[in-house]
């Protein structure tokens, strides 16, 4: 046996211990990455608006609470305002359920011939044995409801948390990671938070603003035309079509639709143009003027930044995934040369009229149209083969004027 053979037996199983010690503690703190992760994106989002009031001499500590105050009120009144909107469903779903059951039974006895009851159906289901076995079911997951819900809410506190610790300590944070770093790199570090900082929260400001706008007109429509609940529905449409990327007009949209129709088809179909039309003057007129000193992304790639984001990490990198994709166009626009394209095949076909007129003199001197003859020929066109034909037709009148002279 070789000398070495054990001395490698060895470092290879303490390489693989080393490697499954390592998986397994990832696979356990994998949890708080993602909630490191989120919470990074959300100070970076709130950063400029910290920075803006931290410039005004307010402490960066409170200028962040006062931020987080704003941003849980706005999302306290987006939920009691759809919360209303379910509770109101559900309650009148549930006091006309009887009227629909007593419906249902008189269709099904005129349609088939029977004679069913709402008392004897209404004893037969409490009596089942299936609905015992399901309410027994359903008592031994509400623990594990509960649990779910627990900690769900020990996620958003350890979110809010680091995203306030990161926008607080911003400055800190950055002095910090560039203190171990040489001074060319610490330029480009700073250089590049800057860019990851103006261009998450700037997509992320305007798209709250345009959301804030699409909320006003559409609320505007719905109190025109009698929509109920059209506080929580312009809402809706606000919010859902401006952070949910490629889709999320049609999802708004349908909501309204669907609630329009139920109190007259018409209110639909003006729901319908109103939003068709809304969206054609938000991405032609609104939203250029708006994202100009942001950033734009195109709905392709907002879609494809989605889908790639939620196979990767799942709601959590379909939330992530346009603003990390904003920062990176970012730092493309930043680092990335461009050049001029000189080549006009790469600007597609240039545009043609698709008939030719003739003009009013072009058949004076009895030329046809065509090279030499017609308008834009060499002959007589103002381009620079015509207008050197000319000159020397006038050189040889003057020379055949002087020799006749001589």
């Amino acid at each position: 046996m070789p000398r070495w053979l054990p001395r490698a037996m060895v470092l290879a199983i303490a390489l693989l211990a080393a490697f499954q010690l390592a998986n397994w503690a990832f696979h356990q703190v994998i949890g708080l990455l993602v909630n490191i992760l989120l919470a990074f994106f959300a100070a970076l989002a709130i950063e400029p608006a910290v920075d803006w009031m931290a410039a005004r001499g307010m402490r960066r500590g409170w200028a962040t609470g006062l931020v987080f105050l704003i941003v849980l009120a706005a999302g306290g009144i987006f939920v009691v305002l759809l919360g209303s909107l379910l509770v109101d469903q559900i309650t009148s779903i549930g006091s006309n359920l009887p009227e629909y059951v007593d419906d249902v039974v008189v269709w099904v006895n005129q349609t088939f011939g029977t004679d069913l009851s709402v008392g004897k159906l209404q004893e037969n289901v409490l009596h089942s044995d299936w609905l015992r076995t399901y309410v027994q079911r359903q008592a031994g997951n509400v623990w594990g409801l509960s649990a779910t819900v627990l900690g769900g809410v020990f996620q958003v506190l350890t979110i809010g948390l680091f995203t306030f610790y990161f926008a607080a300590d911003g400055p800190r944070m950055r002095r910090a990671v560039c203190s171990v770093l040489p001074p060319a790199r610490q330029a480009e570090v700073l250089r590049a938070w800057e860019i990851a900082v103006a261009k998450t929260g700037g997509y992320l400001y305007s798209r709250a603003l345009m959301a804030l706008i699409s909320a006003v007109a559409h609320y505007v429509l719905f109190v025109v035309i009698g929509v109920p609940y059209a506080p929580a529905l312009a809402v809706w449409v606000g919010v859902v079509s401006q952070f949910v990327p490629t889709v999320g007009t049609y999802l708004a949209g349908a909501l309204p639709m669907l609630i329009a129709f139920t109190q007259d088809p018409w209110d639909a179909l003006w729901v319908l143009g109103f939003v068709v039309v809304y969206q054609q003057f938000e991405n032609y007129v609104l939203q250029p003027r708006i994202t100009a000193r942001t950033v734009d992304i195109h709905p392709a790639v907002a879609f494809g930044s989605v889908i790639a984001g939620t196979a990767l990490l799942g709601a959590v990198g379909a939330l992530v995934a346009i603003p990390a994709t904003a920062t990176l166009q970012g730092f493309l626009g930043a680092y990335v040369k461009r050049y001029a394209v000189t080549d006009p095949r790469a600007h597609g076909p240039q545009r043609r009229p698709l008939f030719r007129w003739r003009s009013r003199g072009a058949g004076r001197g009895g030329a046809a149209d065509g090279p030499g003859g017609g308008p834009g020929g060499p002959g007589t066109g103002p381009g620079p083969e015509g207008a050197s034909l000319d000159a020397r037709d006038r050189r040889d009148h003057r020379g055949g004027a002087d020799d006749g002279g001589a």
